[in-house]
């Protein structure tokens, strides 16, 4: 009865079947892993000191930005240059713009420093003049993915919608650290930026999307399974009833001026019609 699995259109079925099935599962368990490792980084920074609580080290010796240096303070000594609005970021629950100023550093190279926030509307204030000596909390460039980056274009030549080194070296004409810094004191009229977690790290929305994910992978895996069998199963009781003599009703033919309407079949109309009348339903003699 089962010999149907070994035709051509049975033996693709069956392989697409095994490949499907280890697929999700390591794309689940993938998820999953993710998820663990997020958990594990958030028990980890249960017991880890506040970044911002530790001495302050220059900034050279904190790069590049990760888990362990995002949050710490960094010092450089530069003077101020040209300086850029970040719009649309929330603070405190308000929209307005970051006020990003770059620092140019003593090795040439450019420092943005978030010196605080403005409202909608607000003129910000002008940087300090000459050699100046930042302190702030230390921070990961910004991604197309981070909260309130713009990423639309048309934007005035004195704004920016992400902070990252990419989308300044092509308005400036210097190098700029793959990192920028935010003041914890801010200037007169702005407002402090606190400090961001660093990405991929601790239980937020996304850690349990990855849970999602995970669980839905798993359900694919077990939905593969249950298609093959219930085809199989269907394809074993036609063929059964085959067997058996046991045939569909043919479908009702419509007939049009005594022909068979389109999508009939004269066939199907001669196998309907009782044994022993003809095609005007008149007995045969």
């Amino acid at each position: 009865m089962y010999r149907f699995l070994l035709t051509p259109r049975w033996l693709g079925i069956t392989v697409f079947a095994l490949l499907a099935i280890p697929f999700c599962i390591f794309m689940g368990s993938w998820q999953l892993s993710r998820f663990e490792d997020r958990v594990a980084t958030h028990r980890t920074d249960e017991h880890r000191p506040d970044p911002a609580r530790q001495a302050s080290a220059p900034l050279d010796s904190l790069l590049p930005v990760n888990l362990d240096t995002s949050g710490r303070q960094a010092s450089a000594t530069g003077k101020y240059g040209r300086q850029f609005l970040v719009p649309d970021r929330v603070v405190d629950g308000k929209e307005g713009s970051y006020v990003l100023t770059l620092l140019r550093t003593d090795g040439g190279k450019a420092l943005p420093v978030v010196r605080g926030w403005l409202p909608h509307g607000a003129k910000a204030p002008a940087p300090p003049k000459g050699a100046v000596e930042v302190t702030g909390s230390l921070q990961a460039s910004e991604n197309s993915g981070t909260d309130g980056a713009y990423t639309g274009g048309g934007l005035p030549a004195d704004q920016i919608g992400i902070i990252s080194a990419a989308s300044l070296v092509n308005v400036v004409p210097y190098p700029v650290y793959d990192a920028w810094i935010t003041l914890p004191q801010a200037s007169a009229g702005l407002k402090a930026v606190p400090a961001a977690a660093p990405p991929n790290s601790g239980l937020d929305l996304k850690s349990f999307q990855n849970l999602g994910y995970t669980g839905e992978w798993f359900v694919f895996a077990g939905f593969v399974v249950f298609m093959w069998f219930r085809l199989a199963r269907r394809e074993a009781e036609a063929l059964r009833d085959l067997e058996l003599g046991i045939v569909p009703d043919p479908e009702p033919v419509t007939v049009v001026d005594g022909e068979p309407a389109a999508g009939g079949s004269g066939t199907d109309e001669a196998a309907a019609r009782p044994a022993g009348y003809g095609a005007d339903s008149s007995p045969v003699r």
